[in-house]
Protein backbone atom coordinates (compact mmCIF):
# COMPACT_ATOMS: atom_id res chain seq x y z
CA UNK A 1 0.00 0.00 0.00
CA UNK A 2 2.96 2.45 0.78
CA UNK A 3 4.47 2.42 -3.14
CA UNK A 4 0.50 2.52 -4.33
CA UNK A 5 0.15 5.97 -2.00
CA UNK A 6 3.85 7.22 -3.44
CA UNK A 7 2.94 6.34 -6.67
CA UNK A 8 -0.80 8.08 -6.94
CA UNK A 9 1.18 10.98 -5.20
CA UNK A 10 3.79 11.23 -8.05
CA UNK A 11 0.95 11.18 -10.16
CA UNK A 12 -0.91 13.68 -8.93
CA UNK A 13 1.79 15.76 -8.73
CA UNK A 14 2.72 15.27 -12.25
CA UNK A 15 -0.96 16.02 -12.98
CA UNK A 16 -1.09 19.12 -11.47
CA UNK A 17 2.44 20.48 -12.39
CA UNK A 18 1.63 19.21 -16.26
CA UNK A 19 -1.96 21.10 -15.61
CA UNK A 20 -0.79 24.17 -13.85
CA UNK A 21 2.00 24.92 -16.98
CA UNK A 22 -1.19 24.53 -19.65
CA UNK A 23 -2.91 27.32 -17.28
CA UNK A 24 -0.25 29.71 -18.31
CA UNK A 25 0.08 28.09 -22.52
CA UNK A 26 -3.60 27.66 -23.11
CA UNK A 27 -5.14 30.29 -20.54
CA UNK A 28 -8.51 30.49 -23.17
CA UNK A 29 -9.06 26.86 -22.53
CA UNK A 30 -10.26 27.49 -18.74
CA UNK A 31 -12.11 30.36 -18.94
CA UNK A 32 -15.57 28.42 -20.08
CA UNK A 33 -15.20 26.59 -16.62
CA UNK A 34 -15.05 29.56 -15.31
CA UNK A 35 -18.12 31.57 -14.51
CA UNK A 36 -18.83 34.98 -15.72
CA UNK A 37 -19.20 36.72 -12.48
CA UNK A 38 -15.29 35.99 -11.83
CA UNK A 39 -12.05 36.94 -13.58
CA UNK A 40 -11.33 34.74 -15.42
CA UNK A 41 -7.38 35.57 -16.58
CA UNK A 42 -6.74 35.98 -12.54
CA UNK A 43 -8.63 32.75 -11.87
CA UNK A 44 -6.92 31.10 -14.27
CA UNK A 45 -3.76 32.41 -13.12
CA UNK A 46 -3.61 31.84 -9.82
CA UNK A 47 -4.94 27.99 -10.44
CA UNK A 48 -2.16 27.49 -12.73
CA UNK A 49 0.36 28.68 -9.94
CA UNK A 50 -1.63 26.80 -7.08
CA UNK A 51 -1.48 23.77 -9.28
CA UNK A 52 2.67 23.97 -10.08
CA UNK A 53 3.94 24.56 -6.30
CA UNK A 54 1.46 21.75 -5.54
CA UNK A 55 2.44 19.15 -8.21
CA UNK A 56 6.21 20.34 -7.18
CA UNK A 57 5.46 19.83 -2.91
CA UNK A 58 4.07 16.12 -3.82
CA UNK A 59 7.10 15.22 -4.87
CA UNK A 60 9.73 16.83 -1.96
CA UNK A 61 9.25 14.45 0.90
CA UNK A 62 9.33 17.58 3.70
CA UNK A 63 6.25 19.38 1.94
CA UNK A 64 4.63 16.57 0.36
CA UNK A 65 1.75 15.99 3.31
CA UNK A 66 0.48 19.88 2.95
CA UNK A 67 1.07 19.39 -0.83
CA UNK A 68 -0.87 16.30 -0.94
CA UNK A 69 -3.79 18.06 1.09
CA UNK A 70 -3.75 21.28 -1.15
CA UNK A 71 -4.05 18.84 -3.96
CA UNK A 72 -7.46 17.33 -2.06
CA UNK A 73 -8.79 20.95 -1.37
CA UNK A 74 -7.96 22.42 -4.94
CA UNK A 75 -10.06 18.97 -6.03
CA UNK A 76 -12.95 20.15 -4.09
CA UNK A 77 -12.71 23.50 -5.26
CA UNK A 78 -12.89 22.38 -8.77
CA UNK A 79 -16.35 20.16 -8.33
CA UNK A 80 -18.45 23.18 -8.56
CA UNK A 81 -17.15 23.97 -11.71
CA UNK A 82 -17.48 20.77 -13.25
CA UNK A 83 -21.13 21.21 -11.61
CA UNK A 84 -21.90 25.10 -13.06
CA UNK A 85 -20.37 23.23 -16.52
CA UNK A 86 -22.64 20.34 -16.56
CA UNK A 87 -25.90 22.56 -16.50
CA UNK A 88 -24.60 25.32 -18.85
CA UNK A 89 -26.39 25.00 -22.70
CA UNK A 90 -22.62 24.71 -24.15
CA UNK A 91 -20.10 23.00 -21.64
CA UNK A 92 -16.61 24.39 -21.81
CA UNK A 93 -15.56 21.21 -23.22
CA UNK A 94 -17.31 18.57 -25.77
CA UNK A 95 -21.11 17.26 -24.94
CA UNK A 96 -22.88 16.92 -22.33
CA UNK A 97 -22.17 14.33 -22.08
CA UNK A 98 -18.46 14.33 -21.66
CA UNK A 99 -19.79 16.99 -18.70
CA UNK A 100 -21.66 14.49 -17.40
CA UNK A 101 -18.62 12.04 -17.06
CA UNK A 102 -16.29 15.10 -16.05
CA UNK A 103 -18.32 15.25 -12.78
CA UNK A 104 -18.09 11.35 -11.21
CA UNK A 105 -14.14 11.69 -12.39
CA UNK A 106 -13.95 14.57 -10.29
CA UNK A 107 -15.64 12.69 -7.24
CA UNK A 108 -13.07 9.65 -7.99
CA UNK A 109 -10.12 12.77 -8.01
CA UNK A 110 -11.28 14.02 -4.41
CA UNK A 111 -11.11 10.68 -3.38
CA UNK A 112 -7.94 9.43 -4.05
CA UNK A 113 -6.32 12.98 -3.28
CA UNK A 114 -8.01 12.27 0.03
CA UNK A 115 -6.39 9.09 0.40
CA UNK A 116 -3.08 10.41 -0.78
CA UNK A 117 -3.48 13.53 1.90
CA UNK A 118 -3.88 11.33 4.71
CA UNK A 119 -0.53 10.71 7.08
CA UNK A 120 1.42 7.00 6.87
Amino acid sequence: MKYLKLGLTFLFGAFMIFGGINHFLKPEMYYPFIPDFLPQSFITLVSGVAEIVLGIGAFIPQTRLIATRGIFILMILFLPLHIWDLFKEHPAIGSHQAAMIRVPVQFLFIFLAGYISKRN
